[in-house]
């Protein structure tokens, strides 16, 4: 049978490791849905429950995470609504027990955003203003920055030779070097273009509550350009998606400089993540928590239909970028 990192994270090893911290925990433990890292709900004895995550292991350096933690805590100070991680008595907001790194999270009531509504997507336009204003203040030294080499051409060679079955591989390997040279030739960020950002700005990573929307889970921030958070908030038709970039964008330009040459990079990095993205759940195929929660992966007609998806990618490369209206 086949070992992964979180073999050794009983339910008791979590109890124990929050108990590590100072506090006494009441024996309630709730499982959150995470995959890359493990979150729990952990009742805490005459207080409220707290959130605890578990860093996977050997996925980030301890200075990584560090870096994730200062950029929330820096935004936190800000008065800007992220979740950031408890700080203790010493300073410290990551811990390790039995060779995990954790940290602990005030519990935060929400739900998605409704992205339909453009009130809603100008105060997420807000918000986001805010938290770049921040990112561009320094840099990261340790996080990793967008790149096509790791997100499209490293990936693709992978699945290629592990996962796209043998009768699809012709198909998939042609057009991903078709995606391949169109990311190249459009997307061109000079270093300046790069700030720290979120990097992983989908809706359920967002708490939406009093009409305040509290971003969650820096895990995956990097260097990248701002668009990097603002594109996932699109769907629907072209008109309907630059009617959302707008109002994006006018409430996002009350805090901070909106660089419109980054409209022609929504969909090169949309095709980034779309790649990544299969690839992120391969590789983590052999921990037992991906295949039973994403059931549908890894089977002949999932790899025909991703395949049918990035063609449709590859024709929408070739459009206008996208207009402010």
């Amino acid at each position: 049978m086949n070992s992964h990192p979180y073999d050794p994270l009983t339910p008791d090893t979590v109890i124990d490791a929050v108990e590590s911290t100072g506090r006494l925990s009441d024996a309630r433990l709730l499982a959150l849905n995470s995959y890359e890292n493990r979150v729990y709900q952990v009742g805490i004895e005459d207080g409220q429950p707290l959130i605890a995550k578990f860093y996977r292991p050997e996925r980030w350096s301890l200075a990584q995470i560090e870096e994730e933690h200062s950029f929330s805590l820096e935004l936190q100070d800000a008065d800007i609504s992220v979740v950031a991680p408890m700080v203790d008595d010493k300073g410290c907001s990551l811990h390790e027990y039995q060779g995990f790194l954790f940290a602990l999270f005030v519990r935060r009531g929400g739900y998605p955003p409704e992205l339909d509504n453009l009130d809603n997507l100008l105060v997420l336009g807000r918000t986001l203003g805010r938290i770049h204003s921040v990112g561009k203040a320094s840099r990261f030294e340790h996080r990793q920055r967008i790149c096509v080499q790791r997100m499209l051409a490293d990936n693709r060679e992978f699945l290629l030779q592990e996962f796209i079955p043998a009768e699809l591989r012709p198909a998939y390997e042609t057009l991903t070097a078709d995606l391949l040279k169109a990311v190249l030739d459009t997307y061109t960020p000079a270093a300046e273009d790069e700030i720290r950002v979120h990097g992983d700005c989908h809706v359920g990573n967002i708490l939406w509550r009093d009409d305040v929307a509290h971003f969650v889970d820096l895990d995956d921030c990097v260097m990248a350009p701002a668009m990097q958070d603002l594109w996932m908030f699109l769907n629907g038709e072209r008109h309907d998606r630059e009617i959302q970039l707008s109002e994006l964008i006018e409430g996002y330009s009350e805090f901070c400089d909106f660089d419109p040459r980054q409209l022609r990079w929504v969909e090169p990095l949309r095709t980034l993540r779309l790649i990544n993205y299969a690839a992120w759940v391969a590789r983590r195929w052999e921990d037992p928590a991906f295949p039973r929660s994403f059931t549908w992966f890894n089977t002949e007609r999932y790899w025909a239909e991703h395949i049918l998806e990035l063609r449709e990618q590859l024709a929408t490369l070739q459009e206008e970028p996208l207009r402010l209206l």
